[in-house]
Order: C-alpha cells, then sequence, then structure tokens
C-alpha cells in the first residue's frame, strides 16, 4: 500500500530539465513545466518536496546547504536530521520557518496551486519531470547547476549513466521476459504503465514491460482479463507466497499467467521502485538480478 500511495501522489511525467546547462544568475529560467522561475543568484538554503529529489539534493548539496526536509524522506540517513516540513498536505508555515531560497518540486506529487501559493510567499519553485532514466540523470545535473555544483553533480551522473550503459551491454542479448509491476494489488488492480521511468529501467535491466497499451495515466488500472491477454512472465509485487495466499487466491484465475506458473512473482525494494532519484541504477540492478538470476556457483 505505501508503494501504491507513493506511486499515485508521485506520478513523475516526462521530459526534460531546461537549467541543466545553465550558469545561475540572478535572473528567470525556465522549469521543466516551461514555468518562469526567478533565482536571485545561487540559493543558500533549498528543500524538496519529494523524496526522490531530496535523495539529489544530499548527493549534490552541501548539507547545510539543505534547509529541512518533508516527512516521507529517510535516505539518507543525514535526511532524518534534518527539520521536517510536511509536503502532502504543503505546511506553508514550516516553510516559512525554515526560508530556503528555492524549493523544487516533481510534477504529479506537488499540485501547481500548492506551487503557485507558496511562490506567493516569496519562495520560488522549479519542477522537474521524470519519464526516462535520462530524466533523472538530467535532473541531477539541474539540481548541480541550480545549487552551484554543475560540476560535481556533471560527474555524478556521468558516472551513472557509465554504470546504467554496462548494464545495458549484459543484457542486450538475453531473452526479454514481459514483467509485470503491480502497485495495488487489489480491485482494481494498478500498475506501472508503459510511459513510466519504471518501463526504461525495465529495459536497461534486459526485460519488457508487459503492458502493451499506452494509457493516458502513468499508473493505469488493468482489468483481469487484459493482464490474462499480456500473460506477464514476471510479476514485482509482494513475494510468491504471500501473493499466493492474497492476490492469486481473490483472483484464481490469474494462476493462468506464465508468472504464476513458473513462480516468477517477485518483491523489490519499494523505496527503489518508486522513487526516481540517485538510486536509478541501483534499482535497475535490483530489477536484472530478479528477471535475469545470476547462476549459483
Amino acid at each position: 500500500m505505501a508503494l501504491f500511495l507513493g506511486i499515485l501522489l508521485a506520478a513523475a511525467g516526462c521530459g526534460g530539465n531546461p537549467a541543466s546547462h545553465e550558469a545561475v544568475r540572478a535572473d528567470t529560467l525556465r522549469d521543466a513545466l516551461g514555468r518562469q522561475v526567478r533565482l536571485a543568484g545561487t540559493p543558500r538554503r533549498v528543500m524538496a518536496l519529494a523524496p526522490s529529489l531530496t535523495e539529489m539534493l544530499f548527493l549534490v548539496c552541501d548539507s547545510g546547504q539543505i534547509a529541512a526536509v518533508t516527512q516521507n524522506c529517510d535516505y539518507p540517513a543525514a535526511a532524518k536530521r534534518k527539520p521536517v516540513v510536511n509536503s502532502y498536505p504543503v505546511d506553508f508555515e514550516g516553510l516559512l520557518r525554515v526560508k530556503p531560497d528555492l524549493v523544487f518540486a516533481v510534477e504529479g506529487i506537488t499540485p501547481l496551486a500548492d506551487a503557485r501559493r507558496i511562490e506567493d510567499l516569496g519562495i520560488p519553485v522549479y519542477y522537474q519531470q521524470y519519464r526516462t532514466v535520462e530524466d533523472v540523470l538530467r535532473g541531477i545535473e539541474t539540481v548541480g547547476t541550480l545549487t552551484g555544483h554543475a560540476e560535481k553533480a556533471g560527474r555524478l551522473a556521468d558516472s551513472l549513466r557509465t554504470r546504467r550503459d554496462a548494464i545495458r551491454r549484459e543484457t542486450a542479448n538475453l531473452p526479454k521476459p514481459k514483467v509485470l509491476a503491480i502497485i495495488w494489488p487489489q480491485d482494481p488492480i494498478y500498475v506501472f504503465g508503459r510511459n513510466t521511468v519504471f518501463s526504461d529501467k525495465l529495459a536497461a535491466a534486459g526485460g519488457v514491460n508487459a503492458v502493451d497499451t499506452v494509457f493516458e495515466a502513468e499508473s493505469p488500472a488493468l482489468t483481469r482479463e487484459y493482464i490474462l491477454k499480456i500473460n506477464p512472465d514476471v510479476i514485482i509485487s509482494d513475494g510468491f507466497a504471500k501473493m499466493d495466499t492474497t492476490f492469486f487466491r481473490q483472483y484464481p484465475e490469474l494462476r493462468r499467467v506464465n508468472a504464476y506458473r513458473n513462480r516468477r512473482v517477485y518483491r523489490l525494494s519499494d523505496d527503489l521502485m518508486s522513487r526516481p532519484g540517485p538510486r536509478v541504477v541501483e534499482s535497475i540492478l535490483e530489477i536484472r538480478n530478479a528477471i535475469h538470476p545470476q547462476p549459483t556457483p
């Protein structure tokens, strides 16, 4: 349920991050939604309204530059020592207390109406969007550029690209199982759709998204008939034992899919699956190890 709530509140959109190669100056920038963002130079205190972006801040910025975190930010450990400002609903008074010079937000998590209220308090809000792994890596570079750590962020993003590309090469000639990632194993059954970072991570890991339709929603609700039609080879949700006594007991007709018949039903780390942050390559590796397990020596 925690993963489902995180996804539905954090359905991240697509697109690049236009400021990723711009120097920050007292000027007006455009964020990934094309919104104008006015900055009076490099911000001294920043905050993010999503755990994935908080992870980026701790990766790139000096810890003292991070003014606060949200109630959902639990990684890295240093995040637990920061003041907490609720992001859902947004604690506007709390934001005024910690006084960030810039707030980062992810499209789909923070409503535009909340961003406008934050900006009415004199705090600029910069949105990022993600639909591919590359969007996430550009997002790291954007955070570095806007916070005065462009060189460091560039090195880190390039290192992650190198690791991602190495995994791609390792899996390029492997069979490509059809993978269904269920984020709400009840009726309606919500899954990761095709137009998501998950699909791109899966491609790098050597699989394909079993969902063969591009739905308007990034986390569409599927019928049992549709799941039978696409017949996934692998299901990512809870582990096989739990799913066998809950999901598949509730929907016994789905025991006909290949994933159940071959006991290829796995639980992966919720945070890695749901957060488009700097651990994105770690998530690719976890997916790769599930769908292409290495033989035991």
